[in-house]
């Protein structure tokens, strides 16, 4: 397998409403790309564990960081919603003059990835979804109460023990701990909130709406945030070309806690649908 610095990067960086929204990109013009986008506090640097397996087996690789993330800062105008993260996104793939691609997306990015596939069904070719919940099924009245009033928490939380605690919670491995760590504290309180406020307001129950797409949908075993694996058995039943694998030793940042593992089901599942013409490693 290659060093992923050993591929040509280019960069890229779209203005949308005050806010440079940056990614990177690596591999052939010519090969399919995926889009890999990061969760709620965290960066590009979450899926450096994918970029070389993705890379070696011929796929287009594009990394962003999320409007007030890494890179992307300052935030800009607030509050902006998870249907405008997705708009950044597209507005970066739109500037590489690519028709259809793939999109990952962990927690956030797992919502930014569906509304992806929602409101734009012709560009998508295929999506996965790591440790995230799905925001077309509907609620019960507690979790939407719950998850509408938690950036009031948020505010009230000390953001020195809530780093920790995000840190903690995120992932089970100590190197995936100290990057979710590293991450979080990039950010500003008042960043933290505006993004939790997207994550908040994301959930828009549809019912009778499915996802007719390939989708691999994933969650460690020990992810307790929300009710991800409670309710990940009912989306995969519901979707009718989902594909459910649940990540073994990994807590929500699944594909760092257990990059092996998850890395052979994603090559599986790509060669599937979005074949290079190259076997799955």
């Amino acid at each position: 397998m290659s060093d992923a610095t050993e591929w040509h990067v280019r960069e890229l960086v779209v203005k949308r409403s005050g806010c440079p929204v940056h990614a990177s990109v690596r591999g052939s013009e010519s090969a399919p790309l995926v889009v890999l986008s990061h969760g709620a506090a965290m960066d590009h640097r979450m899926f450096d564990p994918q970029l070389a397996p993705l890379l070696d087996a011929g796929y287009r690789v594009m990394t962003v960081d999320l409007r007030g993330h890494g890179k992307s800062k300052p935030v800009g105008e607030v509050p902006f919603m998870v249907t405008d993260l997705a708009d950044d996104v597209l507005a970066l793939v739109d500037q590489l003059g690519v028709d259809r691609f793939v999109i990952i997306g962990q927690s956030m990015g797992g919502y930014v990835a569906q509304d992806l596939v929602l409101r734009y069904p012709d560009r998508i070719v295929a999506l996965g979804i790591i440790g995230s919940t799905c925001i077309t099924a509907p609620l019960t009245r507690l979790e939407m109460f719950s998850l509408r009033t938690s950036p009031l928490w948020f505010r009230l939380w000390p953001w020195g023990n809530l780093r920790r605690t995000v840190a903690k919670a995120t992932a089970v491995t100590d190197e995936a701990r100290a990057y979710a760590y590293d991450a979080v504290s990039a950010l500003r309180k008042q960043e933290f909130i505006a993004v939790w406020n997207a994550v908040a307001l994301a959930v828009q129950p549809r019912p009778g709406y499915r996802i007719e797409h390939p989708l691999l949908l994933t969650h460690g075993d020990q992810d307790r945030t929300g009710n991800i694996r409670r309710s990940a058995p009912a989306w995969a039943e519901r979707d009718p070309r989902a594909r459910y694998k649940v990540i073994a030793n990994a807590g929500h940042n699944a594909n760092q806690d257990n990059p092996e593992f998850f890395n052979r089901i994603l090559l599986e599942f790509l060669s599937e649908f979005v074949s290079t013409g190259r076997a799955a490693q």
